[in-house]
């Protein structure tokens, strides 16, 4: 308590002692026109002062005190003197008036008119306001007639030490990197202090550190922090909290502080390698797992985070690297076991693979401490499942020919179950892909037959696809596709391959070439088609034309002479014999039309006309001739047919059913020819309403005109 009560003493008096000692050096000489004494300080010294200036008055006039000094924060009873104004004007006869104006004047500074004493009325504060601007004037005390010009001081609010350090921007945060070096910088503070900076130490501030070491340290002047501790761990501890001082009056006793926290944290580097948390793993797996699917998850721990934790995951040594395969999962930062290939409990029932985890991201930093990678084992079993049957073949390939015989075997499909209580297995033909149900298959043995006839020219080949069942368990069957091609056989005779028809001129030459043929086959032989060409038996000495066989297994036809005439014959018909090659080789007759025309010299085709004759048998011209008169007489016998069939069919034009009563004629004489014809009119019977308006035609006899009139009148 003493010394706390001593220190409270310095701090009080140590600015006082030091305006006493600093105001004697603020006089200087005024201008000669001014005649006031400024004096300051206490009552004792103010006398001691204005004897002085009464005796420097008398040799010289115009000593003058232009400043005043108050301190801050005084507070007390009384109010406190600043100084005094005192003109040498003044005889003593208190005549004089002393008038305060400016800054404060009346509401902070009072004077006394008498005396020209200046009070400060009020607490100052010298972070509101350092100094303040006044005028000072004496007048008389009867006339108010200034007797000098005004004068302008001004009074400074002297600086105390009250105000303490602030961190304005506190609290801090900051980061450092682990495993940094020591004196590696964090971060730097500053704290402000209201106090005067250029007088005396009250702003003068020292930083230092009341929480945070040994880890950390501070620069007394600048507030730089730094790590006081190499290698900090961030695995061991990631965040700090510092605390720091900011003190004034230069950080000595007395001295006002303030405090803020310093939030330190470090960040994370890759110096940690991964590391399965188990060494050995267990996954059993059914054998008719899906490929592709994930069979188990192993995970290496990293105490790192963020991307110095990530590490990828493979597969480096086992007995089923072929069959597996491992995936980095970036979420969950392990690795997922998948299948790549078909399991079989009864070929193998376990696997052991070795896996890897290796960090991603390396810091070359830390690479000396070895590799940042660790291995385990992982052991998958097999489990045995019901499987589905299967073929001995994923696809089948049959062959049959065309004429085979119905219920024959095509061929045969087998399967097997591949469990260890192996079931039997059934056989069908799935119906969807054998629509007309052409095949048929033993559901024991899985044999194939013929069901239907087969037609090669018609389809090739048969797509099927064929079930496989088991017997105990019906839901476990497999399908197999089967491609059965017809085989080709010779059943299809050689033809033309288009309809020819051949133009003659009648100016050719013998042996020239009037056309040239081809044939086709339906049939594929192996060794592709070769034709054989002739003429019918009984035309092999035809006089007029002869055949010729092409390399090309093609046929011309060339004529044997010149000189024909479309006259006397216009078309010759050539029947062609044709045959393949096959086993046993059949053949087609194929006719060639060839006609006569007339041509121009370079063998233009000008005109030809339509009848035919068959070389040497076929009808005579007058036949062909009589058929054709047939035909025209036929056609006119329909037509007069129809026609008569339409007249029958109109009706008559009547007013009513009376008149088809009364309008009967009855002939008993016989016809007069053109007499008859010219006697009586149709239309009439057709439009009765039409006999006001008949004129009888020239030449009508007499008779016939009134029988005429008897007819149309009802009169017969």
């Amino acid at each position: 308590m003493p010394e706390r009560l001593a220190e409270t003493i310095v701090a009080l008096w140590t600015p006082l002692i030091i305006l006493w000692i600093t105001l004697p050096t603020c006089v200087y000489m005024a201008p000669m026109n001014q005649a006031y004494t400024l004096s300051t300080g206490s009552p004792l010294e103010l006398g001691r002062q204005s004897e002085e200036l009464r005796i420097l008055n008398r040799s010289k006039r115009g000593w003058v005190w232009n400043q005043m000094f108050v301190l801050e924060e005084f507070s007390g009873p009384e109010p406190i003197l600043v100084g005094r104004l005192h003109t040498d004007l003044d005889p003593g006869s208190k005549k004089i008036k002393y008038i305060l104006s400016g800054d404060g004047a009346g509401t902070i500074f009072q004077i006394n008119d008498i005396t020209g004493d200046i009070h400060a009325i009020k607490r100052l504060d010298r972070e509101e306001k350092a100094e303040y601007t006044l005028t000072a004037q004496a007048v008389d005390w009867e006339t108010n007639k200034p007797l000098e010009p005004p004068s302008e001081f001004i009074i400074k609010v002297q600086d105390i030490n009250d105000n303490a350090p602030e961190f304005l921007n506190g609290p801090y945060h900051a980061t450092v990197p682990e495993m940094s070096i020591l004196g590696t910088s964090v971060t730097n503070v500053t704290a402000t202090d209201a106090d005067d900076p250029v007088y005396g130490n009250s702003a003068k501030l020292v930083y230092s550190i009341l929480e945070g070491q040994p880890y950390f340290s501070i620069e007394p002047e600048t507030a730089i922090i730094k790590t006081a501790l190499p290698n900090m761990d961030r695995e061991a501890k990631e965040e700090y909290l510092v605390v720091i001082q900011a003190k004034d009056m230069g950080g000595h006793s007395g001295g006002l502080s303030g405090t803020t926290t310093l939030t330190v944290t470090l960040t994370d580097v890759n110096d940690n390698p991964p590391k399965f948390a188990q060494s050995l793993y267990h996954f059993s797996v059914p054998e008719d797992v899906v490929l592709g699917t994930a069979i188990g998850r192993v995970k290496a721990n990293d105490q790192d985070i963020g991307e110095n934790a990530q590490s990828s995951y493979d597969i480096i040594d086992g007995d089923g690297t072929a069959l597996f395969e491992i995936t980095s999962d970036a979420q969950a930062q392990d690795g997922v076991i998948r299948l790549r290939k078909p399991l079989d409990f009864e070929t193998k029932k376990s696997y052991t693979l070795k896996v890897e985890a290796a960090n991603i991201h390396i810091d070359p930093r830390f690479s000396g401490r070895g590799p940042f990678k660790d291995t385990a084992t992982v052991k998958i079993v097999v489990e045995d499942a019901d499987e589905p049957p299967v073929f001995s073949s994923p696809t089948y390939l049959l062959e049959v020919h065309e004429n085979a015989a119905l219920n024959s075997v095509i061929g045969q499909v087998t399967a097997r179950d591949p469990d260890i209580t192996s079931s039997p297995i059934r056989f069908s033909i799935d119906r969807h892909t054998d629509l007309e149900r052409q095949f048929n298959i033993n559901a024991d043995d899985g044999k194939i037959t013929l069901a239907t006839p087969l037609d090669r020219e018609l389809s090739v080949w048969h797509n099927i696809t064929i079930i496989a069942t088991e017997i105990r368990n019906h839901s476990q069957i497999s399908r197999v596709p089967v491609a059965i091609k017809v085989l080709d056989v010779n059943d299809n005779a050689p033809e033309f391959a288009a309809e020819y028809e051949a133009f003659l001129c009648e100016n050719g030459k013998p042996g020239q070439v009037i056309q040239t043929v081809s044939a086709m086959d339906k049939d594929d032989p192996k060794n592709g088609h070769y034709f054989l060409y002739s003429l019918l038996p009984e035309m092999v000495n035809n006089p007029n034309f002869t055949i010729k066989k092409n390399e090309d297994n093609s046929l011309s036809i060339l004529a044997k002479h010149n000189g024909f005439n479309r006259q006397k014959q216009e078309v010759y018909l050539l029947p062609i014999v044709i045959s393949d090659s096959g086993n046993p080789p059949l053949s087609s007759t194929s006719t060639l039309t060839i006609r006569v025309c007339g041509c121009s010299n370079d063998g233009v085709v000008q005109s030809c006309n339509v009848e035919a004759y068959v070389l040497p048998i076929g009808l005579s011209m007058g036949a062909l001739i009589a058929i054709l008169a047939c035909i025209i007489l036929l056609l006119v016998i329909v037509v007069l047919f129809v026609t008569l069939r339409r007249h029958k069919n109109e009706p008559l034009i009547i007013k009513d059913d009376e008149d088809v009563r009364e309008n009967i004629i009855r002939y008993d004489d016989e016809g007069g020819g053109e007499e008859d014809t010219e006697a009586f009119d149709i239309a009439t019977l057709q439009n009765p309403d039409g006999i006001n308006g008949f004129l009888p035609r020239w030449g009508m006899p007499t008779e016939r005109w009134e029988e005429r009139n008897a007819i149309q009148t009802g009169c017969v």
